[in-house]
């Protein structure tokens, strides 16, 4: 399945975005080793792979395999195609169970690719880091390879489905060797400094903004942000339509028949829009 995006779509991509890529070479040719790419938009997924010549194996929210209809069925074979595990993110297990997958995709040699930030930037800036890829490095011994997608945003920002036709780079930077710090992976400050690395790396590659905050957090805010702002505007327009029916009503001690003040010409009640 993974060759057919490949080598059977692969030409067309190629045709239609023509990707580019730098640093390829940094790519070792046999071995494990992580890959810790930025995370823009749906098609990272799909560019990275389609930009290197070893398999790469991803992890994937399981909702990506679970949808009904065409469209489900579409995106469940079009991500086992290009190397994604599922794995449920909904339970406090999740984190665990991404670096079981990931440690036996490295066992095996191969390369396993990982979104340090956890989410989509759902911004186009660079997000804080979590610590899983530098415990994943340490247990596995596995070197950690900085990649930056550029563009992925542009041609797919969120909440579309269908990627508009724009030029799409990856940047691979030099591997990352931390066996200095063997033997350390429960030591959360030797977590942190080795995530933090690899983020400064990609910040540098990439030329993002750098956030030290989790995209995660950001995008919860946004979200009660967005809700709050909609049931505003209701209100309002729900507010602006009950004066607007007072003021058009005949006043009290008034028949139906008598004139309307409140109607009179260039008195209309105006609707608020928010």
């Amino acid at each position: 399945m993974y060759r057919f995006p490949k080598f059977v779509a692969g030409p067309l991509l190629h045709l239609l975005f023509q990707p580019w890529i730098r640093g390829a070479d940094n790519i070792p040719e046999t071995g494990p080793a992580i890959l810790a790419s930025n995370h823009l938009a749906v098609i990272d997924s799909v560019f990275l792979p389609l930009m290197i010549k070893r398999e790469i194996t991803f992890v994937g929210k399981s909702d990506y395999f679970t949808g009904t209809g065409i469209k489900g069925w579409i995106t469940k074979h079009f991500m086992q195609s290009v190397g994604v595990i599922p794995v449920d993110r909904s339970g406090g297990k999740a984190s665990q169970v991404a670096l079981d997958k990931g440690l036996q995709v490295l066992e095996r040699g191969d390369l396993f690719g990982i979104y340090p930030e956890g989410t989509r930037s759902p911004d186009g800036r660079l997000y804080r880091g979590k610590t899983g890829i530098a415990r994943l490095s340490l247990i596995s011994g596995a070197p950690i390879i900085p990649v930056a997608m550029v563009g992925t945003n542009k041609s797919q920002p969120i909440g579309k489905t269908i990627p508009k036709l724009e030029r799409i780079g990856v940047i691979i930077g030099k591997p990352l060797d931390f066996s200095r710090y063997k033997g350390m992976e429960n030591n959360r400050y030797v977590l942190r400094s080795i995530t933090d690395e690899v983020m400064y790396d990609l910040m540098l590659l990439s030329g993002q903004e750098y956030v030290d905050e989790y995209a995660a957090n950001v995008k919860k805010r946004l979200e009660i942000q967005r809700k709050t702002s909609k049931e505003t505007s209701k209100d309002s327009e729900t507010a602006a339509s009950e004066v607007g029916t007072a003021e058009a009503s005949p006043a009290e001690g008034q028949s139906d028949t008598q004139p309307d003040v409140a109607a009179q010409p260039g008195d209309e009640p105006q609707n608020v829009k928010k």
